[in-house]
């Protein structure tokens, strides 16, 4: 979170450029977010019915989503995409409960390349984290919580956030802040069967074809645009007549 939070364009140049783009981290997602993604999706999908979050936690979720990667001249953001709800999804389901993490102790500080140190399920971690990023916004605002505050405070308590600067008891708030960043980075970039990418708004808008089972009718195409429409898992992968 630095100055620049309210424009993606480096942020969006830079995480199109990562190989991890369109990834899940190894994350058991498609069996929790395939639900959602077909929930979400469409243009007569029905209302999103929350899993895990409860109604404070949705708002707070989504509020802070929407200032991670903010809608802005480029097109529409996180919230758009429905990164809240591929997280409600993913906290609903086996990641959320750590079906995959190695939990036992002792805990102890690590390096940076041991990776999360810490006894909580994500499920754990972001109901703690979200109560406690309430609980700081109240108490630096008057009792508003998260969600009802202007973007330029939500910004500034998300800086604090990442720098470990806010108290959230025994979670390290950086520690919340990277799990939140990280997760929206995934759910807004990632195929929508799992929930998030709604549309596949982040694919259109950096120009990612997506899921095509191949490319080796274009693989000598150079300097072409790409005009064919992104393609999701969901798809089957698609086929490709060389539109470009």
């Amino acid at each position: 979170m630095q100055d620049g939070v309210s424009s993606r364009r480096g942020f969006i140049k830079i995480l199109a450029a990562s190989a991890s783009l369109g990834a899940t981290g190894g994350r058991s997602y498609a069996q929790d977010g395939a639900k959602a993604g077909a929930q979400a999706s469409g243009t007569d999908a029905k209302p999103y019915v929350w899993r895990f979050f409860n109604a404070d936690e949705a708002r707070a979720a989504e509020a802070a989503v929407a200032r991670l990667i903010p809608a802005d001249e480029l097109g529409p953001g996180a919230k758009e995409a429905g990164v809240a709800e591929f997280l409600d999804a993913q906290l609903a389901g086996a990641w959320g409960s750590g079906d995959n993490l190695y939990r036992h102790g002792p805990f102890a500080a690590g390096t940076p390349q041991q990776g999360y140190q810490f006894s909580f399920t994500p499920a754990e971690m972001f109901r703690m984290g979200l109560a406690k990023l309430n609980e700081a916004a109240r108490a630096a605002h008057g009792g508003t919580r998260f969600a009802d505050l202007a973007p330029a405070q939500q910004d500034a308590l998300l800086a604090q956030l990442e720098k470990g600067q806010v108290d959230f008891g025994v979670l390290p708030s950086a520690v919340f802040f990277s799990a939140l960043l990280d997760a929206t980075i995934e759910g807004f970039f990632g195929d929508p069967v799992y929930g998030g990418n709604r549309d596949m708004i982040s694919w259109k808008l950096i120009g990612f074809p997506g899921a095509y089972a191949s490319y080796a009718n274009d693989i000598e195409r150079h300097g072409i645009a790409w005009t064919t429409a992104p393609v999701s898992i969901a798809d089957g992968g698609g086929h490709h007549g060389g539109h470009m």
